[in-house]
């Protein structure tokens, strides 16, 4: 088995009243411990908050900082432990306080732009 179908976990993003799913994949090695918690609990589902050009919902895992980082690109999927939330960063913004890098948005990142507040968004192993 290659070794990055083991590092790289591919995962799709559905958007309530969206016919197209955005894609992207976990990367093992940016935060172990949480990457591997988020796997075992997925699929995950939440209702979109937005805050600047990012969106996060609760998830059911609730766990400390790892690697925490202040700072993400555009397309960085993170765990933010503060609000046990899973972040998607569409746009240009950081976040509010340090996250967990998990992985990124490898196709449809601008489906995003357009989530309302209270939109179901949907996280499942491609």
């Amino acid at each position: 088995m290659p070794e990055e179908s083991i590092s790289r976990i591919p995962i799709k993003l559905l958007i309530e009243g969206s016919q197209e799913k955005a894609e992207g994949e976990l990367v093992r090695h940016l935060a172990p411990r949480t990457v591997e918690t988020i796997l075992r609990n997925l699929p995950l589902e939440g209702r979109a908050a937005i805050w600047k050009e990012e969106i996060y919902f609760e998830i059911p895992v609730k766990m400390g900082g790892e690697k925490l980082n202040p700072a993400v690109e555009k397309g960085t999927l993170a765990y933010w432990p503060m609000g046990s939330a899973l972040c998607i960063f569409y746009g240009e913004s950081q976040p509010y306080s340090p996250v967990s890098i998990l992985g990124r948005v490898t196709k449809n990142l601008e489906l995003f732009a357009n989530v309302k507040s209270g939109t179901k968004i949907r996280v499942e192993k491609s």
